[in-house]
Order: C-alpha cells, then structure tokens, then sequence
C-alpha cells in the first residue's frame, strides 16, 4: 500500500485531505508542519510515496519544507502536492519553482485531487 504524508498545522485539514487520499488507497502519517514532516520522512524514508502540504504553517512553512526536500537526493522523486489557501499567480509560480510538483487552493474536492494525481501519474 503506498502512504501520503499530509503536512498541515489545520487537524481538520489533515483529517479531511487524509481521509481522501485514504478514499484512493493510501495509507496516511500526517504532520503538523514542516519541521515535524521532516522527521516522519526521516524515520520513514521508503515508505511514502506522496507528500501534501500546506504553505502557511509555524516552525518551519510549506516552501522552507519543500526546498529542504528537493534539496536532499533522498527525497527529491517523492512528488508534492501543495494544497493551501494562497492564489495569487506570483504564489504559485514561487511554489512551483520551489519543486511543487501540482498546486490545489482551497477549498479543493476529490476531483480536483483526482486531476492532480492523473497530472503526476499517480493511479488510485
């Protein structure tokens, strides 16, 4: 089974983006933020094959994470998903040039979320 680590300082965002990819088979670990995502993808690095991540999160933010991820050969292929509230073009131009590797605003739906995996290859 593959597992998506859901990287989000919202409990209720983490539930709700969880528990759709648990909807597509995934198995979920979930983080907080970014400092705390770091040390699930240390303590579990070949086990997780996708990462879904906030931009706006304490300690450590969804860009600092994903330029600490893309950074470290280990982890570079793991795709990413940002999912968050900013939508401004500039916004998402910074995140996709940091290494995201797709972009949903929310509030997003399965479908959505579906586009985005059938964009990264990932089958469900």
């Amino acid at each position: 089974m593959s597992t998506a680590l859901v990287i989000d300082d919202s409990r209720s965002m983490r539930l709700l983006v969880g528990s759709t990819l648990a909807g597509f088979g995934f198995q979920i670990k979930e983080a907080g933020n970014g400092a705390e995502a770091l040390k699930v993808i240390e303590d579990h690095p070949l086990q997780l094959s996708l990462l879904t991540v906030d931009w706006n999160m304490p300690v450590l933010n969804g860009l600092q994470f994903v330029r600490k991820i893309r950074a470290d050969s280990r982890f570079r292929h793991i795709p990413i998903i940002m999912i968050t509230s900013e939508c401004q073009p500039a916004q998402i131009e910074e995140a996709l040039d940091t290494g995201v590797d797709e972009y949903i605003m929310k509030p997003f739906n399965q479908e959505g979320l579906r586009e985005k995996f059938a964009l990264l290859g990932i089958g469900q």
